[in-house]
Formats: C-alpha cells, structure tokens, sequence
C-alpha cells in the first residue's frame, strides 16, 4: 500500500518495484473482473476489464474510523483511541518477500508514538499492572528492515494482554497469518481490540483500557478467488482449536462498530467475502498449534 509501505520499495531497485506492482494489480484486476462476472453479471461482448486503481485499492483497504485520528506509519497505519489510549485498528500488508528477507534483531524500543495527536500511552502505564504490551501489528511481521521493526515498538500499537495469551494463542494466530502469506503469496492485515464491550480495567495514569477480546481480520486479494477470514479470541488463556474462533468480516463489524473493505470491491464481492469465510481455504498446523499452545499456557 502506498502509504503503508512508502519506503519499503526503495530497499529494491525502482523498476524492479514497478514491474512488480504493476504484476500485482494486474493480477488482482485479473481476479476481481473473474469474480465480478460471477456475482455480479456477465460483461457485454468487448467491454473493458474491471479497472483497479492501486491506489484507490490502497486507500480503501483501511478500516473506518469512529476516533477520525488515522496515523499513517511507514510500513503500517492505525486509528488511534485517545479514549483507551490504543489503536482500535492497525493495518498493513505482508508479502512473502518480506518473510525471505533475513530477520533484523528484535529492537523492544518501546515508545511513545509522537505522531498521536495528545500523546499516546506510555511504558509505565503497563509497569506493575500484570499484563503484557501486546502489539497489534507484530515485531515478527515487521523484521524485514530496522525502520519497521523500530516502528513496530511505539506505544500506539500496543494493548494490555495476559501474558499466557501475548505468548499463547495470540502468538500462534500471528504465526498462522505468516504460514498464510508464505502459501498465498501476499495478504492484508487488520487487527484490534474490541473496545465496544467488555471494557472493566484501565491501567496506568493514562487509564489505558483492558480489551477482553481482539480481533483479526485477514484478505487475500490477489488469489484468482479473493476470500477473507476473520478471527475473535479472549484475552485469555485459550485451550481450543484456532478455527473455533473464526467468524465472518461481518460479524467483527458488527461487533466493533467499524466498517472493513468499503468501496474496495463491488457490491455483490464485497458482500460475499464479509458474509462467508470458509476455514478450509485457511490450513492450520493444528499439532503445532496445539502443541506450543500447552507449553505456553504452563508458564507464569
């Protein structure tokens, strides 16, 4: 995305990174016209292509926002909740290219994020409170490059999680999504608190509140058939299976308040991939869930 990731393209050469967006779009031109004329009616003899705009795509990907204090990061975006003192979203793109990079060292310089309009949460608002700062767009997601990863470590991006949880399922959801995109290629990315119920604890001097929920919700756009999932797990310690907490794009709008994917495809697809998900189009390393799961839920 364009604003998401400005600078990650200058790591490559220019028209290497052209060729390649333009490979992209084309492709997802290609995949939306196919399912448009599935769910939206066969196109008159010679008519043109659905026309993708890259940056419209880009643009529209993002989330509404009920806080309207957007920030806009190098390598992802976030609305920020001055209320909870967190973002209700992040957002960002993540491509198998990104994970064949060489991991940079994990930086933990955690911050305020100076780019928050009346300043964001703080470390020692999480100090002594029993909880973990959980980042919504993870370190691992963004270990492609120094910049991001230092990024990744602002405040803004965190949230009050028990710490079975940062490390348990949490862990192993932000895992999965990485499985995904090394098979799909690449995907999009939104996760968040649920701060429209179950708020009982804030933390710190800043009142930082404690989510009882998060969700993430996940698009592969650039499949010859786009499809989506969504994903609504407590804050808690979490013995079940990841798919037991799959749901639609329409019930994590329900449920939040925000509006995923407006404008982004036309009507009839729009509808399709927020009303259905089917978890056999998303593979999970169950034993491997299950095992790290059971170690990471023993510890305290």
């Amino acid at each position: 995305m364009t604003k998401l990731r400005r600078n990650h393209e200058s790591q490559r050469s220019a028209a290497g990174g052209m060729i390649a967006r333009v490979g992209i779009f084309s492709l997802l031109a290609g995949g939306l016209f196919w399912i448009f004329n599935q769910f939206g009616g066969s196109e008159p003899a010679g008519s043109p292509a659905v026309e993708t705009d890259p940056t419209s795509f880009e643009e529209n990907f993002l989330p509404s926002s009920s806080t309207g204090e957007v920030i806009h990061h190098t390598y992802y975006s976030l609305s920020y909740s001055e209320a909870h003192e967190q973002a209700e979203w992040v957002a960002y793109e993540l491509s198998k290219k990104d994970l064949l990079v060489p991991n940079v060292e994990r930086t933990g310089d955690f911050r305020p994020d100076p780019r928050v309009r009346k300043a964001s949460a703080s470390t020692r608002d999480y100090s002594g409170s029993g909880y973990d700062r959980g980042h919504l767009a993870p370190a691992g997601d963004m270990a492609f490059s120094r910049e991001a990863m230092s990024e990744s470590f602002y405040m803004s991006n965190m949230s009050p999680q028990i710490r079975n949880f940062n490390g348990g399922a949490w862990r192993e959801l932000e895992e999965t999504v990485r499985d995904w995109t090394y098979e799909f290629g690449r995907l999009y990315v939104i996760t968040g608190p649920v701060l429209s119920r179950g708020i009982r604890e804030k933390i710190g001097d800043n009142g930082v509140s404690v989510p009882d929920e998060y969700f993430k919700v996940i698009l592969d756009a650039e499949s010859e058939v786009p499809k989506a999932i969504a994903y609504l797990l407590p804050n808690e310690i979490i013995q079940l299976p990841l798919h037991d907490y799959a749901l639609s794009v329409d019930e994590v709008e329900e449920i939040t308040g925000l509006d995923f994917f407006n404008d982004l495809f036309p009507d009839k697809l729009e509808e399709q991939l927020e009303s259905t998900y089917r978890v056999n189009q998303w593979p999970v390393k169950e034993n491997r869930f299950k095992r790290r799961l059971e170690e990471w839920n023993r510890r305290r």
